[in-house]
């Protein structure tokens, strides 16, 4: 049996006390997340994490520190995730702009509102990470190094490809 953990990207922002978050809908439930999704085929860690930001806010992100990597299963369903969060700032607001499917709005919400309203949030993952960035947990953003095949070729390994 395999067990292959969907990949995914979010966006911790904070902006004078307050977290930027979306509310979607999920099974007919609102909920709470950071602006978040799934990697993309042939896409980087940071590209998704921009791209997701700017579809599910419509502000431009700019990741300056990978916070943590997460793995998480879903204990409703058995899917499991593995998140890798970042942290940067927010500029370019575009409000006119559609924002991505399930997406009811994007918001601020300081942080102790959201861990007073745990059943809203999508998952525990949303305030493990808040929790982790608010302690300074920072990593640079090397740690999630992209190797196409061309650069692997090239890069210095203990096994030749």
């Amino acid at each position: 049996m395999s067990w292959n953990p969907e990949v995914t990207v979010a966006a911790v922002v904070l902006r004078e006390d307050r977290f930027l978050v979306v509310e979607e809908r999920i099974a007919g439930q609102l909920v709470l997340n950071q602006p978040a999704g799934h990697l993309e085929p042939g896409e980087t860690l940071l590209a998704a994490v921009i791209r997701e930001t700017r579809e599910e806010t419509a502000w431009r992100f700019t990741p300056r520190f990978l916070v943590g990597t997460y793995l998480w299963r879903s204990p409703r369903d058995g899917r499991g995730f593995l998140r890798f969060a970042f942290c940067g700032e927010v500029d370019d607001h575009r409000p006119s702009q559609p924002l991505d499917r399930g997406i009811v709005r994007a918001t601020w919400i300081p942080g102790h509102d959201l861990a007073a309203q745990p059943a809203r949030l999508r998952s525990p993952l949303v305030m493990r990470c808040i929790d982790d960035f608010l302690s300074g947990q920072r990593l640079p953003l090397e740690s999630v190094a992209c190797l196409d095949l061309d650069s692997a070729l090239h890069a210095r390994s203990v096994v030749n490809l």
